[in-house]
């Protein structure tokens, strides 16, 4: 089961402007309730922190070795999407591919930055 709090890799497409696009790590948001129905999960989206060179309240700066990912990375709270699960499948298995994990003291990050994002 996908889980919140949980980060993969998907492929974005149909993007326009300053969305991101392309492979991108994208973090669970939606609770594990929903994630549980044949619905669609909420994802915020990650991108190299290389092309974020100042924090703003919106995004949340982790480093990968605190989420195992490959590179340093920001996630961009006010970039909420929802997705299909088969987004989050590797072809190769057919099972979702987990590609780490935020640490809980940072998903509170996370929490406020969407607070922040939708006025709540």
């Amino acid at each position: 089961m996908i889980s919140r709090g949980e980060i993969y890799f998907v492929q974005r497409s149909s993007t326009h402007g300053r969305e991101q696009s392309g492979r991108r790590p994208v973090l669970v948001v939606s609770a594990d309730a929903i994630n549980r129905q044949p619905l669609v999960i909420a994802v915020v989206v990650g991108t190299d922190a290389k092309n974020v060179p100042r924090d703003y309240p919106t995004n949340v700066r982790v480093t990968a070795r605190e989420t195992g990912l490959p590179l340093d990375t920001v996630f961009l709270c006010f970039q909420i999407r929802s997705l299909d699960p088969a987004r989050f499948v590797d072809p190769r298995s057919g099972r979702p591919a987990l590609a780490g994990i935020m640490p809980a003291h940072r998903m509170k990050e996370v929490d406020d930055a969407l607070r922040l994002t939708l006025a709540l």
